[in-house]
């Protein structure tokens, strides 16, 4: 079994946001229950706070995650096409040229920290497409699982991190990926400004705390983006086909863990 994650980053006209929510909470979600390996599926709109700032680009409004546990990646990761080509043939997915569909390779599972609280939902998710320096793949990794993963996951705000590459088995329609490195972070906060702020100053040291992040790795490429969504759907989907209402109980056992 392979753990893999598929990213769907798009827009939906402005009179069909209702009728897209409604979609994906149920003839959707019911028919994401056809799929092997599916431990979750989720929906996020991007936030106004954001580690780049107010102005840097966000050129999606929406994100919707799907995670899997695959028995064989090459025939079930291509089998989520045509679920999502649903919404796009009726009209739901803005034409506006901006919509991707990006699976990873996972490392791992979800890696937690002590600000995690189990008996409570995720209140969103960052991700980060990034990128190594080239010749510095190993290094890159070895500072982002020992290191940075574990001074992102400790930001007040911040719950876990999971990782993963680009995988060569991609969801139709496929286009350029400008990340070749996945980094998703799970908040749980009802103060996301918060958060964003005391992560910006522990990168600089600056923080009220006292506390600073070590100096950034050269290994990791300047050349990422990074987007700051909260949830909005209204179930999450967990191994075994279970959804679970606004109360959930994150599975035993695992959890989701950016700069």
């Amino acid at each position: 079994m392979a753990l893999y994650t598929t990213i769907h980053l798009h827009n939906v006209p402005v009179e069909r946001t209702e009728e897209y929510a409604a979609w994906f909470d149920g003839p959707h979600r019911l028919a994401l229950g056809g799929l092997r390996g599916l431990r979750m599926a989720d929906r996020f709109e991007v936030t106004k706070d954001q580690i780049s700032g107010p102005d840097a680009p966000q050129p999606w409004r929406y994100m919707s995650v799907y995670e899997f546990d695959l028995p064989d990646p090459a025939i079930d990761v291509p089998a989520l096409g045509p679920l999502v080509a649903d919404a796009r043939d009726a009209g739901l997915v803005a034409d506006d040229d901006t919509e991707r569909l990006y699976t990873y390779r996972l490392f791992g599972d979800w890696k937690g920290s002590p600000n995690w609280q189990k008996d409570k939902p995720f209140s969103g998710i960052s991700i980060i497409l990034g990128n190594y320096t080239i010749g510095r793949y190993r290094e890159y990794q070895d500072w982002y699982e020992n290191v940075h993963s574990v001074e992102v996951a400790n930001v007040p705000g911040h719950v876990a991190m999971i990782r993963g590459e680009l995988s060569p088995i991609q969801v139709e329609p496929k286009r350029y990926c400008p990340g070749d490195q996945l980094v998703m972070t799970a908040q749980q906060t009802d103060d996301l400004a918060f958060t964003v702020e005391d992560f910006a100053a522990r990168a600089l040291g600056h923080s009220p705390s006292g506390i600073a992040m070590l100096p950034r790795s050269s290994a990791g490429s300047l050349a990422r983006t990074v987007h700051y969504f909260s949830k909005i759907s209204g179930t999450e989907f967990w191994p075994g086909g279970v959804a679970y209402g606004g109360d959930w109980s994150p599975y035993p056992g695992r959890g989701p863990s950016a700069r």
